[in-house]
């Protein structure tokens, strides 16, 4: 069902009955959050019309089939009435010695005087077909594009990759990959701009000494080296070992795949690195050390750029960490602390309490991954004392397990943690992948009568009895590690996924988000349930509002640990808000990844629908064998939300901003005064690259009233995209914005 006001006010933290409730039937009023009544507030505006009816849309069920049968998608970030916003940088442009790069992800805005501040930018990954297809445009130079393309489909392979770290140094074609690879990894990791709000009310640059970038490749040729703290360090440090090292001990080149993050009330900001397995191999050996660089090729097509890591020989296992950087220190080019984990990170949920350990939760953002918590092993003094990060050095770090009442607990991950997977069968997929052990894995594949294992030093359960037989070899996470104490500590964080796995804790549905509201509580946006090679979520917790499994369009969590205490063991969850069609429980919304909560506890979110299923049409709503069709196509366009949780709409789910074409809305973080926006457009024109000559075409969607009337409905969807200049066959570009209101709305 979709959510009630009392639970939703019970998620925030608010009170029932300082509230009066309104039916949540068609409405045309604006939305309006109290205490603010600003007239610059953010949170007063009238909700934009996304293209499926919504419970609280200005129609009447009956008028919902008129005013929705034609619906034009707009290749623009589509605000309320009154807001406008403005370009603060975009891809290309200078930063320090270098530039602003590519899909922006995470803000954080970190003041030093009223009105001025720090913008720390994430620059996530590279999409192949716009980058490609503009890059010479835009940054003014070219790449050997073509010719690597052409070398690599008419070498005796023909497969579009090669291993680029085993070619000869004078080998043109390694010169080649490195210098196309250089660029792509350049164009990742973070970014630090200054920035003030002008006379006018306008925010700018001011480009001080402190504008920098943290890129892919710091430190392979300018000796800016990022640092590690925590046990994985032991591992680094490693000269020789069981599989690969880059023999650079402690220092590691760049950062990559920076998807959200977390700022720190010291004035610190954490990157968290996701999708690193696209670059460098993920998996490891029992004793931490990486799989060579063979394991992910460089690949190169028209479509395709993956692999960037491979020829310059960088050690798998020194990314997917988060990242901490101080924006004010212009020599600090950031730290890994291993403590919080090595996994598929998404964003940093900080928790920083005067006389408490630090408590830090992220997400690991596949199917399957966990939710994990960090938690220092000494107490905070002062909130705001910089001298805090040194808390991340020593502490533990926990994966969550949810159980199907309500309730759950923080499992340990330690070498004296019990091996105790979940059962396959309880997973939506039936699969689940675990670590070997440090014996060899010929041996393993013929104790599991399992096939051959997935990539890397792991085998894919699929029966409950392997896990059985699994449980029997194997008793404490110790066991599945090589090397001494302290050592096996380390290699247990830096294959913390497989770790996790093996101790029992919850498969879940892609945890995006993790934030952290004014009363301790914690919550977590779950994007999609859906199963992969990955593996898949619990099916007893991830369920669509009817029960039925799986279910696409994801979640929002709320967790509260016991007796409010960040060091919690225990907790207690509910799953308070389900993405989908109004009609049939859901609040109209698909896919929830960052949550932003403003000062009144009110929630702003954004969605994550991946590009390939943006806008697809929808004609039938079962196939052929009647099961039911993805829908993801009916919410067009990546959008942004806004719920309030007090006041006359409290609880009602309301449109704030539709992105523009084949976009995702990321990184939204407010101002002080919470009269700024700021918002990063993350990927415009992914599939499809610059919109030529105004392109478009006309799709079909079977629609649902929210009463459940059925009805077809015409869209016009452009091909490609010109943002953000918006000039005809102008090259898309990735941009950081600012959105603020100009009048009453």
């Amino acid at each position: 069902m979709s959510i009630k006001r009392r639970d939703f006010l019970l998620l925030m933290g608010g009170s029932a009955s300082a509230v009066a409730f309104n039916s949540l039937s068609g409405c045309d009023k604006k939305v309006t959050m109290q205490p603010s009544t600003q007239s610059k507030a953010l949170s007063v505006f009238q909700p934009v019309k996304g293209p499926i009816p919504l419970q609280n849309a200005a129609f009447t069920p009956e008028q919902q089939k008129e005013a929705y049968r034609n619906y034009e998608v707009v290749d623009d970030l589509v605000l309320p009435d009154g807001f406008e916003y403005q370009i603060i940088a975009a891809w290309g442009d200078k930063v320090g010695d270098s530039r602003f790069g590519y899909n922006n992800d995470y803000l954080s805005f970190v003041p030093t005087v009223e009105n001025e501040g720090y913008l720390t930018v994430n620059f996530e990954y590279i999409s192949a077909i716009p980058w490609m297809q503009t890059y010479a445009k835009v940054i003014g130079k070219s790449l050997p594009l073509d010719e690597v393309i052409s070398k690599l489909n008419t070498d005796s392979q023909g497969k579009g990759q090669v291993n680029a770290y085993a070619l000869n140094e004078d080998d043109p074609l390694k010169a080649k990959i490195r210098e196309i690879c250089s660029e792509a990894l350049l164009d990742q990791g973070l970014g630090i701009i200054s920035i003030r709000k002008n006379a006018n009310g306008k925010w700018e640059r001011t480009n001080s000494n402190q504008d920098r970038r943290i890129s892919g490749i710091s430190g392979l040729e300018d000796g800016r080296y990022l640092k590690a703290t925590g046990p994985a360090v032991l591992i680094f440090k490693k000269q020789q070992g069981l599989g690969y090292t880059d023999k650079l001990g402690d220092r590691i080149i760049g950062s990559f795949g920076n998807c959200a993050g977390g700022t720190t009330p010291w004035g610190t900001v954490l990157s968290a690195e996701e999708n690193f397995q696209a670059q460098v191999p993920e998996p490891v050996y029992a004793d931490g050390t990486s799989f060579e660089p063979e394991k992910v090729p460089f690949l190169l097509s028209r479509g395709n750029l993956y692999g960037q890591g491979n020829v310059f020989g960088l050690s798998g296992n020194k990314y997917g960490w988060i990242v901490e950087v101080d924006p004010a220190n212009p020599n600090d080019y950031g730290t890994k602390h291993t403590w919080l984990g090595r996994y598929r990170h998404e964003a940093v949920g900080v928790r920083v309490e005067s006389g408490k350990p630090l408590a830090f939760y992220s997400g690991c953002d596949r199917r399957g991954g966990h939710v994990y918590k960090f938690v220092s092993r000494d107490k905070v003094s002062n909130p705001k004392d910089k001298a805090n990060s040194q808390l991340l050095s020593q502490g533990i770090l926990y994966a969550a397990k949810f159980n199907s009442n309500g309730t759950g607990s923080w499992i340990p991950l330690n070498a004296d943690t019990k091996v105790n997977p979940d059962l396959p069968s309880n997973i939506i997929g039936n699969l689940l992948n675990l670590p070997l052990g440090p014996s060899s894995s010929k041996d393993k594949r013929t104790l599991f009568e399992v096939p051959e294992p997935i990539k890397g030093n792991y085998f894919a359960a699929t029966k409950d009895e392997e896990v059985a037989i699994y449980k029997q070899q194997f008793n404490q996470l110790g066991d599945l590690y090589a090397g001494n104490a302290e050592e096996k500590q380390g290699v247990i964080l830096i294959d913390a996924h497989y770790a996790a796995n093996a101790a029992g804790a919850t498969c879940t549905a892609r945890p995006e988000d993790t934030e952290i509201a004014p009363n301790g509580d914690l919550y977590i946006s779950f994007t999609s349930g859906s199963p992969s090679k990955d593996g898949g979520p619990d099916s007893r917790i991830f369920k669509d509002p009817e029960g039925e499994i799986p279910h696409e369009y994801g979640w929002v969590m709320r967790l509260t640990e016991d007796r409010n205490n960040p060091a919690a063991t225990t907790f207690k969850w509910s799953m308070l808000a389900t993405g989908g069609e109004p009609n049939s429980g859901g609040m109209g919304f698909a896919n929830p990844d960052n949550l932003l909560l403003d000062k009144g506890g009110n929630v702003w979110m954004v969605t994550d629908t991946s590009t390939s299923k943006l806008n697809n049409a929808v004609t039938n709503r079962t196939d052929d064998e009647g099961k039911t069709v993805n829908i993801s196509g009916l919410f067009g366009n990546n959008t942004m939300w806004y719920i309030p949780t007090s006041g006359e709409n409290a609880g009602r789910a309301s449109l704030f901003g539709i992105g523009p074409m084949e976009c995702e809305i990321t990184g939204p973080y407010l101002s002080p005064d919470e009269q700024t926006m700021f918002l990063a457009i993350q990927h415009p024109g992914e599939a499809n690259g610059t919109r030529l000559n105004q392109a478009s075409q006309s799709r079909e969607y079977l629609l649902y009233s929210t009463n459940g009337e059925q009805f077809t409905q015409s869209r016009k969807v452009p091909i490609g995209s010109n943002w953000p200049s918006k000039t005809i066959d102008a090259p898309p570009k990735p941009a950081v914005i600012y959105v603020t209101k100009t009048s009453e709305a």
